[in-house]
């Protein structure tokens, strides 16, 4: 083979390589978003919910340590986007939790 064939087999496999990544990764991000609806609701009963004083409605904690304002939704460790229903939270593995909840753990998103 000469080397302009050689060269454009490399392309060739570059490009192949590259879109295989790419729907890899896509495809591989699908079941994450699909199950994050799907997560069962964090129980108050919950050994962690108990020991985070977690809420299902922030206004009505009375933990001092609550500050107006201060919701699940805001939080760092709320991963999903909305405002409103639940979503998934670090501190919950596997579980959801509602964007208007609040527990001790709340620390504000980053800007």
């Amino acid at each position: 083979m000469s080397k302009e064939n050689d060269i454009e087999s490399r392309r060739h496999f570059l490009k192949i390589a590259a879109g295989t990544t790419a729907a890899a990764v896509v495809i591989g991000g699908l079941p994450r978003l699909a199950r994050a609806a799907d997560l069962p609701p964090v129980s108050p009963a919950d050994p962690t919910a108990k020991a985070l004083d977690y809420v299902e409605d922030a206004s009505k904690s009375t933990n001092p340590k609550h500050k107006a304002g201060d919701v699940c939704h805001n939080c760092q460790f709320y991963t999903a986007t909305n405002t409103t229903g639940r979503g998934p939270c670090q501190l919950f593995p596997g579980k959801s939790v509602n964007a208007q909840g609040w527990c001790v753990s709340h620390a504000p998103k980053k800007a």
